[in-house]
Parts: C-alpha cells; sequence; structure tokens
C-alpha cells in the first residue's frame, strides 16, 4: 500500500523535473484519479498548470456544472464544449475497440488544441494502473492508454498517479484534503457513457444512459456500491399506458470491489430493483424495460464496452 505523505512529495518532484519550466494543461474529468492529478500538477507547477474539461456529452449528469464549482479557484480552468464533434466521429460506430480509438483520438485533439493556444507543451492525466494493465493486456483500450492515437503533439505525457490502484489514490485525496465530493466519489469510466451503450452512440442513447446511472447511483448509494450505474443494451416490446412500444432496454449494474480489478455483483434489495425500474420507466418514455446484471468480474467487465 502506497505512503500518501511520502508519494505526494515524490510526485510533485517529479512533475517539476518533467515539465521543468513550461506550461502543461491537464485532462480534468471531474473523477478522483484525473483530481488527485490537478492537485499534484498544480502544487508543483502553480499558474502554468491549465486546467481543461472537455464536454463530450458523454457525462454524468450535471457534471459540467459540477466542474465549474468544484475547480473555481483555478482561474485558468477551460471548459470545451466539444458535443458535436464527439457525436459526429462516433456516427456509425458499433465496435467497443474502435469507439475507444474514436474517443482517445478526439481527447488528444481536443487538448492539442487548448495546449497550443495557451502554449503548453505538457499533457497531465489520471492515468491509473489497472488503465495500464488492461491496455497491455489486450482487456480493452483505455482512452488515455490504448486509445491514444500514435502521433501525439505534446513534449511529454506526464502521468503522476499511473503505478496506483483506485484505493491508493483515494488515499492520496484523502492526504491532500480534498473534499469527500471528490475523494470518495464513484468510479466513472474516461470514455464516459459511450462504454455503458452497446452498439451505435447518439445523442439520445447518450441522453437514455446519463438519466439511468442518475437513478441508480441515488437508488443504490445506501448500499455503498464499488460502482453502480445504468446500461443502454438495444430495444425490446414494452407496453405504455394502452400503447405497444418499442423502446430501450437498461441494464442495471451495481458491483463491490477494492481496485476495480476484480468485481461482485452486489444483491441488491428486492425493493430497490422495483424502486430503480420504476423510476426509470416512468421518468423516460423510450425505455421499455429494466433488468439486473449478476455477472461477477471476471468473467464479465465491470462496463460492457
Amino acid at each position: 500500500m502506497v505512503e500518501p505523505e511520502t508519494f505526494i512529495e515524490e510526485a510533485i518532484e517529479e512533475i517539476r523535473e518533467q515539465v521543468g519550466d513550461e506550461k502543461a494543461v491537464i485532462a480534468l474529468s471531474g473523477g478522483v484519479d484525473s483530481s488527485v492529478a490537478a492537485a499534484l500538477a498544480y502544487e508543483a507547477i502553480g499558474d502554468r498548470l491549465i486546467p481543461v474539461y472537455v464536454d463530450t456529452g458523454l457525462m454524468r449528469k450535471g457534471e459540467t456544472e459540477s466542474i465549474r464549482e468544484t475547480f473555481a479557484f483555478m482561474e485558468s480552468l477551460r471548459v470545451v464544449e466539444a458535443q458535436d464533434r464527439f457525436f459526429a466521429e462516433l456516427e456509425g460506430v458499433t465496435d467497443p475497440e474502435e469507439k475507444r480509438h474514436v474517443i482517445g483520438e478526439q481527447f488528444i485533439r481536443e487538448f492539442e488544441r487548448e495546449a497550443k493556444e495557451a502554449g503548453a507543451d505538457y499533457l497531465v492525466q489520471g492515468t491509473i494502473y489497472p488503465d495500464r494493465i488492461e491496455s497491455e493486456g489486450n482487456i480493452k483500450s483505455h482512452h488515455n492508454v490504448g486509445g491514444l492515437p500514435d502521433v501525439v503533439d505534446f513534449e511529454g505525457i506526464v502521468e503522476p498517479v499511473r503505478d496506483l490502484y483506485k484505493d491508493e489514490v483515494r488515499e492520496v485525496a484523502r492526504a491532500l484534503d480534498l473534499e469527500d465530493v471528490v475523494a470518495e466519489r464513484m468510479p466513472f469510466p474516461g470514455p464516459g457513457l459511450a462504454v455503458r451503450i452497446v452498439g451505435e452512440v447518439t445523442p439520445e442513447t447518450a441522453e437514455v444512459a446519463r438519466a439511468a446511472c442518475h437513478v441508480v447511483e441515488e437508488e443504490t448509494e445506501k448500499h455503498d456500491p464499488w460502482q453502480a450505474f445504468g446500461a443502454v443494451l438495444g430495444k425490446a416490446t414494452g407496453v405504455k399506458g394502452d400503447n405497444r412500444v418499442h423502446g430501450w432496454v437498461v441494464a442495471v449494474r451495481s458491483v463491490e470491489s477494492r481496485d476495480g480489478m476484480t468485481a461482485r455483483a452486489q444483491e441488491l434489495p428486492w425493493e430497490t430493483l422495483q424502486r430503480i425500474q420504476s423510476r426509470i420507466t416512468g421518468e423516460n418514455d423510450n425505455v421499455a424495460r429494466v433488468v439486473y446484471d449478476v455477472t461477477h468480474k471476471p468473467p464479465a467487465t465491470i462496463e460492457y464496452e
């Protein structure tokens, strides 16, 4: 297990050595990994760090507003509205690995654009050890590792938490006195809702997934899952009122884990599952049915794509 105070000192020194007197942009998502990377980099190089949050249209409900509020102390914060560009690049893409590569390349192009405008030569990102293991082990490409394009227009990429597991990152976050809303926040995938949509990603499926994830997070909070969300699987027949509908199928996933490398499906109470299905189908006319995923990791992964 990492010793947080020692790690923080060493990470700050390493960032200073890597970046030198130059500027860097930090890929900020609001999750604990990128938030810890941002805090370390800000301590290391101060105002020469430009935090960049890219709204892909695939983020959690209220994420952009939360980012503006949480990181308001960083006056150089840049919020990039890139929803149209991401949806355009994902049009017609159904293969999970291709999705990840498309998103990884689009992300890097957004950061390159912002870095050029700011005169920054380095990119800081919150890659953690499981990201590297799964990408290098051919399980799946993470947008910030195997999903990156071959040519990247940066002097260097700085990854201060690259050797840490998720629980170790949380320990560092607590040692940095980051707010609980960040330090204890449920994991969210780098490619966002795209990996919670089986098949093509569209504004409609993204909105269905976003609303479902919000409901699942709210309703499972008291059961303290490591991660919980809703995923859009495809369409099936249902009944709304007196009408037959062909609507979306949402799978609910709620797991317990220590570091995300393995996970066990939670045994949620029936009453909780019924509240979830009632809210998801009641709040979205385009959802026909809700199912519960009882598969552990392995054989499944936590996310769907």
